[in-house]
């Protein structure tokens, strides 16, 4: 499998996955290809959390197949990509597979306090935030195996695992571009 200019990114709920994908992308000067995105802007049509969306799509996996299958069609004529996309590693195996990992309690305070966040899962409490998280992620999990048959949450299917939990946004950015340097001179 010959590696391209491609780098997916993962990892834990709130764990900064898609604001470090997105300045990535732009410190790059790549593409940005947001799976979550599409996934929020689905469950927001049919007037439903993400946590519900989750579950919905769960009976319905040809819409979660559909959304995996597209980062992988566009990375296969495109290079200089960075995927936000929880499947994304899957998808896409010759990229740089980042995962970045964090804490639950972390997690939770980030995505109670994200603006960005309330018009698809709005909670009133740190605490129903935590719940929702450990729900989805569990939820999320258990799909994804069932459908691909693999674990995302198994280390060993990455090139790169961080804890963002200490660290600022430009720290990972740096951390990532970091490793994808020695992962691109291998």
């Amino acid at each position: 499998m010959k590696r391209k200019d491609i780098i997916s990114i993962t990892g834990d709920l709130a764990s900064g996955q898609s604001t470090v994908a997105k300045m990535l992308a732009n410190d790059l000067e790549y593409y940005f290809y947001h799976n979550g995105a599409y996934f929020r802007q689905l469950a927001i049509e049919k007037n439903m959390s993400v946590t519900e969306f989750g579950e919905y799509v769960e009976k319905h996996p040809e819409i979660d197949m559909q959304i995996e299958k597209s980062a992988a069609e566009y990375a296969k004529k495109n290079n200089n990509i960075v995927i936000d996309a929880k499947m994304g590693w899957y998808a896409v195996p010759e990229s740089f597979k980042v995962y970045l990992k964090v804490d639950i309690d972390i997690a939770a305070k980030r995505a109670f306090l994200d603006p960005n966040r309330k018009n698809s899962e709005s909670l009133p409490t740190l605490e129903a935030q935590k719940k929702d998280l450990i729900r989805r992620a569990k939820n999320d999990l258990n799909r994804y195996h069932k459908l691909y048959g693999v674990y995302r949450n198994d280390m060993s299917n990455y090139d790169f695992v961080l804890d963002t939990g200490n660290l600022t946004p430009e720290e990972v950015l740096n951390r990532i571009k970091e490793e994808y340097e020695k992962w691109k001179a291998n």
